[in-house]
């Protein structure tokens, strides 16, 4: 037979496995996180890194904001509505200014047409 592998199911360099060839793991804490619907995430972080782990984590269950306190979990995000352009320019410029700028305008395009009569 040509083409024979006595190691079928492994790829070349790869080796034993196991925690022996790999080294020690680092000591590891759980922490407990809660969100807004009741599910628990037990997230692990290394000891070193304690006073690293985060203020708040993502429910892997159902994607909310959850925090370290069971009885106080974080809020849901609020979701703003898409604005248009003309609302971003509404917040900026109140009606009096936009009539006002909108007849400095008409006013320069009539002076360069030559006309001056308004509608």
């Amino acid at each position: 037979m040509v083409g024979t592998n006595s190691i079928r199911g492994s790829r070349v360099g790869s080796g034993p496995t196991g925690e022996a060839e790999r080294g020690q793991v680092a000591p590891r804490i759980e922490r407990s996180y809660w969100c807004s619907n009741g599910h628990e995430s037990r997230p692990s972080f290394a000891v070193e890194g304690v006073a690293d782990a985060p203020e708040f984590w993502d429910c892997p269950r159902c994607g909310m904001p959850a925090g370290q306190d069971k009885d106080n979990p974080p809020a849901a995000p609020k979701n703003e509505p898409y604005k248009t352009h003309l609302a971003y320019v509404k917040e900026r410029r109140s009606d009096k200014a936009g009539a006002d700028l909108l007849d400095e305008a008409l006013s320069a395009l009539r002076e360069r047409r030559g006309t001056t009569d308004a509608p």
